[in-house]
C-alpha cells in the first residue's frame, strides 16, 4: 500500500514495513520451533533413533580407524606423522562435502550470517584439534597403541572437571562413583603394562585432556542459541584451522626416510581408508554429542575400549 502526501513530495512505502513486520514474524516463529525441536530431542538423550543411529556408526567408524591406527603403525611399519597428516587431510575434505551433503547428519537450513565470534571459535577448537594429534603422536613415539588407547579410559573423570568449569554442569555421585573402577582399571594396566614409560603416558594424558575440552567446548557451540553450528561446520573450519599449523610441524616430525621405504600401493591403500573412517568416527561424535552430555559421551567412548 502506498499513500501520497497532499504536497506530493514523499511517499510512504507502508508495504516494505509491513513486509519487515512479516520476515522478523517469521524469524522469530523459525527459532521457536528449533528450540522445540532442540528441547524434545534433549529430553530424549541417547534414546532418539538417531542418536542411536550415530551411536552405532560412531562405534563402527572408531573400531576400524582404531584397527587401522594398529595396522599401518605395527605392521606396515608405517610413519604415525604422516598418519595424523593423513587423516587430518581427509577430515578437511570429508568436511568440506558434507557442508554441501549432509548425508542426514542435520537438516540443511538456509545459509546465515556467521556471527563475529565464528572464527575464534573454530580457531580455538582447531587449535585443541591440533594439539591432541600433536601429543598422541608423540604417545606412539614412546608407547604402545593399545597402551594410548587404554590411557583414554580415564576420559570421563577430566570431562567431569572440564563440564563443571565451563558448562557449569553437575554429575550426580552415582556417576562419580562409577569413576572409581575405570581409573582402578587404568593404575593396574598402567603399571604391568610392558610398553609402560613416563613420556609415553604424560602424552597419552595431554591428548585425552586436550580431546575433553575440545568435546566440551564443542557441546557448548551446540547449545548456543545465537547460532546454529551444524556437525559438517564443526568438522570442516576447526579441521583447516589446525591444518595451518600441522601441515608445518609435520616437515618436522616425519621421517621421510621410513616415509620412503614403507610407501606402497598397500600403505597408500590404508591411509586412504584410514583416513575415511577417522572422518565417520568424528562427524558421527559431534552428531552424537547434540543429543547427549559431554560426560555421557566420554562414558560411551570408553566402554567401546
Amino acid at each position: 500500500m502506498v499513500i501520497e502526501s497532499d504536497s506530493g513530495d514523499s511517499k510512504i512505502q507502508l508495504d516494505d514495513k509491513t513486509e519487515g513486520l512479516h520476515n522478523a514474524d517469521m524469524r522469530r516463529l523459525s527459532n521457536s520451533s528449533i528450540e522445540v525441536q532442540t528441547t524434545k530431542d534433549d529430553q530424549l538423550g541417547i534414546r532418539h533413533p538417531k542418536a542411536i543411529l550415530f551411536l552405532v556408526l560412531w562405534y563402527i567408524f572408531s573400531s576400524l580407524t582404531l584397527f587401522l591406527n594398529k595396522y599401518i603403525v605395527d605392521m606396515q611399519q608405517g610413519d604415525a606423522g604422516l598418519l595424523g597428516l593423513c587423516q587430518m587431510i581427509m577430515i578437511t575434505v570429508g568436511g568440506a562435502v558434507n557442508m554441501y551433503l549432509p548425508c542426514g547428519l542435520y537438516a540443511p537450513a538456509p545459509p546465515k550470517a556467521k556471527p563475529p565470534s565464528f572464527y575464534k571459535n573454530m580457531a580455538i577448537i582447531g587449535g585443541f584439534r591440533f594439539f591432541t594429534v600433536l601429543s598422541g603422536l608423540v604417545a606412539l613415539k614412546f608407547v604402545a597403541v593399545s597402551f594410548t588407547e587404554t590411557v583414554k579410559s580415564s576420559a570421563p573423570m577430566f570431562t567431569v572437571l572440564v563440564a563443571k568449569v565451563m558448562l557449569g554442569e553437575n554429575t550426580s555421585m552415582g556417576v562419580l562413583c562409577s569413576l572409581i573402577p575405570i581409573m582402578g582399571g587404568l593404575a593396574l594396566t598402567s603399571a604391568y603394562e610392558i610398553s609402560f614409560n613416563f613420556t609415553g603416558m604424560f602424552a597419552a594424558l595431554c591428548t585425552n585432556i586436550s580431546e575433553c575440552i575440545q568435546n566440551v567446548y564443542s557441546k557448548k557451540l551446540f547449545n548456543s542459541t545465537d547460532y546454529q553450528y551444524t556437525p559438517a561446520e564443526m568438522q570442516f573450519y576447526t579441521s583447516l584451522c589446525s591444518m595451518v599449523v600441522q601441515i608445518p610441524i609435520s616437515f618436522l616430525i616425519i621421517d621421510m626416510n621410513n616415509v620412503y621405504e614403507t610407501m606402497s600401493w598397500s600403505m597408500f591403500v590404508s591411509l586412504i581408508l584410514n583416513g575415511i573412517f577417522f572422518h565417520g568416527q568424528t562427524i558421527t561424535a559431534y552428531g552424537l554429542m547434540g543429543y547427549i552430555s559431554p560426560v555421557t559421551h566420554r562414558f560411551v567412548y570408553s566402554s567401546l575400549w
